[in-house]
C-alpha cells in the first residue's frame, strides 16, 4: 500500500452498490462514492484518482485530487491541535484530515499553528499505512520562492510564518516572496502557520525581504495625537492657528484636552515629522499631507 496511498493511481471498476463503485488496485478494494460521477461507469473499465484512507478506516479512491500528495507540496489549514499527538490539516478531502506529528512542531505548544493557520505540507505513508503531514523545509521554500522588487520597500505585505528559530522567524509572503522577521522587529514571537500582516524594511542581495511586525512610528501615536492630525487634515491650507504656546484655555476649549494632553500629543508629530511649527500656529508637511494616520 505504501507505493498507492497518498497517491494519484488507476485501478479497474469490480462491482457497485447503490451508494459506491468499488475499484480493485493491486488487489485492495477502494470505495468511490457514485456522487463524484456524472457519467455511470461501466464494470471493468479503468478510473484513476487520488488513493487515501478515510476517517472510518476504509480505503478510498476520489476524483477530486488535492494539491497536497506524496511528494508534491501545498498549503492546507489547520483545523484542529491534539496533545501529544499533532495538529490536523484540512487539504481538501471530504472525510479525511491530515495529521503532523508532535515530533514536527515546536517544542512550545503555544508556537503550534492554531484553527485556521495554515501550513505547506506534502504526504507521506508509514510502515503501518498512515498518512502523515510532512513540514516542508527551507529548500522547498527556496523553490517555490521569487526574489523580491525593490519598490516593495516600506509596503505592508501578508506573509505565512513556516520556521521558527531563536535568530527569528523565517516567512514567505502570499505572492511567494522570502522573508526574515528579527525578534526585535516583533513584540510576541508568531506561531507556526500564522497569517501575518508585515512590513518590509529590507531588501536583500538575495532578493529575500526583512521585514518588520511593529508598526509605522506614526501608526503607534496616540488618540490625542491622531485627533489633531485628523483637524490639520480637514483644515485649510493644512493649518491652524494653535501651538504649544498656545494658552491652556484655548486648547482646552478647541481640542478639549490638556495643554499637557496638547503638548505630548505635538511632540509625538513633530517627532514623527508630520507637522512643523512657530508660535502662533502649526502645519501639516509635505510627509504629513501624504501620510494617512
Amino acid at each position: 500500500m505504501n507505493n498507492i496511498l497518498g497517491r494519484v493511481v488507476s485501478g479497474k471498476v469490480t462491482d457497485e452498490n447503490e451508494k459506491n463503485y468499488f475499484v480493485q488496485i493491486e488487489g485492495t478494494t477502494f470505495l468511490l462514492n457514485k456522487s463524484e460521477i456524472i457519467k455511470p461507469l461501466k464494470l471493468g473499465s479503468n478510473f484513476k484518482g487520488f488513493a487515501y484512507e478515510n476517517e472510518d478506516h476504509k480505503m478510498q479512491i476520489t476524483r477530486e485530487v488535492p494539491d497536497v500528495q506524496v511528494d508534491h507540496y501545498g498549503f492546507g489549514t489547520v483545523v484542529q491541535s491534539k496533545f501529544g499527538l499533532g495538529v490536523f490539516v484540512d487539504i481538501g478531502l471530504a472525510n479525511k484530515d491530515i495529521a503532523v506529528s508532535i515530533d514536527d512542531l515546536p517544542e512550545l505548544t503555544k508556537l503550534w499553528p492554531q484553527h485556521g493557520d495554515r501550513v505547506m505540507i506534502a504526504l507521506k505513508v508509514d510502515k503501518k499505512d498512515r498518512i502523515w503531514g510532512e513540514l516542508a523545509d527551507e529548500e522547498i521554500f527556496k523553490q517555490i520562492s521569487i526574489p523580491a522588487n525593490p519598490k516593495l520597500m516600506n509596503h505592508n505585505l501578508k506573509a505565512t510564518a513556516y520556521r521558527l528559530k531563536l535568530a527569528g522567524t523565517r516567512v514567505i509572503t502570499d505572492d511567494y516572496r522570502l522573508g526574515f522577521i528579527h525578534p526585535s522587529e516583533r513584540d510576541i514571537e508568531p506561531r507556526l502557520g500564522q497569517h501575518l500582516n508585515a512590513r518590509v524594511i529590507g531588501i536583500l542581495r538575495d532578493g529575500s525581504l526583512n521585514l518588520s511586525l511593529k508598526p509605522r512610528a506614526y501608526e503607534a501615536i496616540s488618540d490625542d495625537a491622531k485627533m489633531i492630525f485628523a483637524v490639520l487634515k480637514h483644515s485649510e491650507e493644512y493649518k491652524i492657528p494653535y501651538s504649544d504656546k498656545s494658552t491652556p484655555e484655548s486648547i482646552k476649549e478647541f481640542f478639549g484636552i490638556s495643554k499637557g494632553q496638547f503638548k505630548r500629543a505635538v511632540g509625538h508629530l513633530l517627532k514623527n515629522r508630520l507637522i512643523e511649527e512657530n508660535k502662533d500656529e502649526m502645519w501639516l508637511t509635505e510627509k504629513g499631507i501624504e501620510a494617512e494616520i
